[in-house]
């Protein structure tokens, strides 16, 4: 078996575990009540980068199943500002979308008492660990990478180190945490699993007696994390391709559908989105994507089952439809927006909001970097 097809096995097994992970997780008592014998829960981490605005597909695809996990889960969830820089940036738009995208996170129903938010750049051992695991991973790995092959064409002789070193960063967001799992999409992928290699890496290297050797608790450094898949079905497309992801770089605005969106926009993209030239409206007919999208984001923003969706609209025109989907979206986004402007009004209280997160996260991740400052050999901090 090649190394391509071994990556995909273990990548798969990951996903079960994760899967199995997730059928027990109703089990897990709330960690305010926990008995001291008992098991910690498990450990999520996932992110969101700051660059362009928070979209329908980020919000159904991520943010809102991380409402569920904090319930259920260990759980931090941090705005990945370190990774938007990767491409050129303007400085004050990175600062002003780091702190919007913070603030939806709870206007979203992020609960600070029940998850940690913070900032990554908020917490210096990002920075740190990812340059000590970029000595130590192949760059043949990083090479490989599909989104890398796929900017780098696009930025051509543009194209930075970020770019090719970002997996490393993603591997150290999470391993800093020790996460048992982390909520991955399509997209995402190849990068959990080139996380996975570079930890059993890192713990072969430097972990077991070689760790002990010098003084530490040796065994594994890393947990080699496992993928956590979203419910299906909460997948967003672009309004102007169904075969497409929705996306913040996509060029057009109205591909896609912003959480912050005034309703009046809303309408005005939906009634141009694209669809097609069939006679109803129907799930999964894979010669019609764009109905599957638009039928997809109803399900989605209404709650409405599948079932009463197509019986619903199986005899509808698309000048029929459109005008329903828009006002179920608005309906959606409505309280979410409200929120929003709520949580910006008051800067005092989302400052302390991501000044905890910050804290707490700092001392879990400076634990973590200790451990591997330790195994690599470097002197005690005096």
């Amino acid at each position: 078996m090649g190394a391509f097809a071994a990556r995909h096995v273990r990548l798969a097994r990951s996903m079960a575990r994760g899967r199995k992970c997730l059928a027990s997780a109703a089990n897990v008592t709330d960690r305010t009540t926990q008995a001291p014998s008992e098991a910690r829960r498990k450990r999520v981490l996932s992110g969101v980068q700051p660059t362009g605005t928070i979209h329908l597909g980020n919000y159904m695809g991520a943010i809102r199943n991380w409402v569920t996990l904090q319930e259920q889960y260990d759980t931090y969830f941090c705005v990945v500002d370190l990774h938007a820089i990767t491409a050129p940036h303007d400085p004050m738009e990175l600062r002003e979308s780091s702190k919007a995208s913070a603030a939806l996170y709870l206007a979203s129903g992020l609960d600070p008492e029940k998850t940690t938010i913070f900032l990554q750049s908020h917490v210096s051992a990002h920075c740190e660990l990812s340059w000590l695991l970029n000595c130590d991973t192949p760059i043949g790995w990083l090479q490989r990478m599909i989104q890398f092959k796929e900017k780098s064409k696009k930025q051509g002789e543009d194209v930075n180190m970020g770019l090719l070193g970002y997996p490393v960063l993603m591997a150290a967001d999470i391993l800093l945490y020790q996460a048992d799992l982390v909520p991955v999409g399509e997209d995402q992928r190849q990068h959990l699993e080139l996380t996975r290699d570079i930890a059993a890496r890192f713990n072969n290297l430097y972990g077991g007696r070689k760790w002990k050797k010098l003084g530490g608790r040796g065994g594994k450094i890393f947990k080699v994390p496992d993928a956590f898949i979203p419910p299906a079905g909460a997948r967003i497309m672009s309004l102007q391709d169904g075969t497409s992801k929705m996306s913040k770089s996509a060029e057009s605005d109205m591909s896609r559908i912003n959480m912050l969106d005034a309703p009046d926009l809303i309408v005005q993209k939906i009634k141009k989105c694209k669809t097609d030239a069939y006679e109803g409206l129907e799930f999964g007919n894979p010669d019609r994507p764009e109905a599957n999208n638009l039928l997809s984001i109803y399900h989605l923003v209404t709650g409405v089952s599948k079932e009463d969706i197509s019986a619903e609209c199986e005899s509808l025109r698309w000048g029929e439809f459109k005008p329903r989907l828009a006002d179920a979206i608005i309906t959606h986004l409505e309280p979410i927006q409200e929120r929003y402007r709520s949580v910006m009004a008051d800067p005092a209280y989302l400052d302390s909001v991501l000044s905890k997160g910050a804290e707490a996260a700092r001392v879990q991740a400076g634990r973590t970097l200790n451990n591997c400052r330790e195994a690599m050999g470097f002197t005690p901090v005096l």
